[in-house]
């Protein structure tokens, strides 16, 4: 639908999801802190907004952004992200979680596919 990708695009996620670690992707195997059939979660290696350390909930299959998303993993997605997010709180006993969605490069969105960050506010 709203694309911004071209067709040399290298996505990172997908190359992160396929097990490969090089310079086209910051994602490590070693972050990979769930997978099922449609979705996969990874610990961030980077930060965002200065909180080091967050999770990633990405479809196993490429979407570029939201508006592509096709229902079932649309679901999957928040599905996972609140498994996650119930494992977060109760190993860190946060104060508060955000479930962030950026799309398109206005959004904030960095690597063209749809992901789901999910951050742990601790004030404490």
């Amino acid at each position: 639908m709203y694309n911004h990708i071209s067709k040399e695009y290298i996505c990172p996620i997908c190359v992160g999801i396929q097990g490969i670690e090089n310079d086209d992707t910051m994602l490590k195997q070693t972050d990979l802190v769930y997978k099922d059939d449609l979705t996969s979660v990874f610990m961030n290696s980077f930060f965002i907004d200065g909180n080091e350390g967050y999770l990633i909930v990405v479809p196993n299959k490429h979407f570029e952004n939201l508006y592509d998303l096709e229902p079932e993993y649309a679901h999957a997605i928040i599905d996972t992200a609140q498994k996650m997010a119930v494992v977060v709180r109760r190993a860190y006993n946060g104060d508060g979680i955000t479930l962030r969605q950026n799309n398109e490069p206005l959004g904030d969105q960095h690597a063209r596919y749809d992901s789901s960050k999910i951050r742990m506010k601790l004030n404490h």
